[in-house]
């Protein structure tokens, strides 16, 4: 791992994070203000009416959102998160959330993260703010 590298210090970290274990949550690409995430549904994400629980369609955004805000190399801690929910997704769907960066100020930034199904068809959008510290992200 490229200690100076805060794209490799995240994937590392992401790899590890129990949270994202928990969920299942893979990696697929994260780059400067952006980042990939996927994750298939299963019987233990899934809500009362047998459709993926919010709190899992929110923990494939979250983390997303995390990778794409911190790809600069800064701590930066979301401050806002506001979902919209289009369509529901059920066992066996693979969703793909990409958290996209809209704009960067010195002390805070905006994201926009879509998720799709595997057909393409578009789940949900979520307009994210975090707030950008001066810190660097730990090593550890």
């Amino acid at each position: 791992m490229d200690e100076g590298n805060p794209i490799s210090l995240l994937t590392q970290k992401a790899s590890k994070e129990p949270f994202a274990k928990l969920l299942d949550l893979e990696v697929v690409d994260v780059e400067p203000g952006y980042a990939k995430v996927r994750m298939e549904v299963d019987e233990k994400k899934l809500n009362i009416h047998g459709i993926t629980h919010g709190g899992a369609l929110f923990g494939l955004i979250d983390e997303a959102f995390e990778l794409a805000s911190n790809s600069h190399g800064t701590v930066a801690v979301a401050l806002n998160m506001n979902i919209t929910f289009f369509a529901p997704t059920t066992t066996n769907d693979i969703l793909v959330a990409e958290a996209r960066e809209i704009n960067r100020t010195r002390r805070t930034a905006t994201y926009e993260i879509d998720v799709t199904d595997n057909s393409g068809k578009f789940i949900s959008r979520c307009q994210a703010l975090v707030y950008r510290k001066k810190d660097p992200l730990p090593a550890q």
